[in-house]
């Protein structure tokens, strides 16, 4: 659900992000679980908007990775379904891995109802050991670095 993002950032990307109904608890609020959903929503429609098939690591062999942690903090509940805002960057882009960085935000980005990070290390897919980025991914991953962060 890629869509021009209402808000502007300094760094990094925002992409709209849609909390459904049946993601919602008992309470009418988002379950702590589908956070990480929203970002990966979120990041799906990033790469796969700029000509990257995640589908395909045969065409893209820099989507043959996994999430090495996940750490989210929550701030403010999110209520109800609809549009969120998912604002995202790299900490650190290291030769195998990198670390994102984001924000789950209201529509109108006034509200930040969960933040964190999000490793990620590419993998061989014949040993399933880590592997360097190749140079088809690195000038994206340069250009979603935070100020003051650099490339190992």
């Amino acid at each position: 659900m890629s869509s021009t993002a209402p808000i502007q950032v300094e760094y990094g990307h925002v992409e709209s992000s849609p909390v459904n109904w049946d993601e919602l608890d008992a309470f009418g609020m988002l379950h702590h679980s589908r956070y990480a959903t929203l970002l990966e929503r979120a990041l799906s429609a990033y790469w796969t908007g700029r000509g990257f098939d995640l589908n395909s690591y045969e065409r893209f062999p820099d989507s043959f990775h996994v999430v090495r942690e996940l750490l989210v903090t929550y701030h403010q509940p999110i209520k109800g379904s609809g549009p969120r805002l998912v604002h995202f960057w790299f900490d650190s882009v290291g030769r195998t891995s990198a670390e994102y960085g984001f924000r789950v935000l209201s529509p109108d980005g006034a509200t930040v109802n969960a933040e964190g990070r999000r490793v990620v290390v590419r993998l061989d897919p014949a040993t399933l050991r880590p592997t360097p980025w190749t140079d088809l991914v690195r000038p994206e991953l340069a250009k979603l670095l935070r100020p003051g962060s650099a490339e190992r």
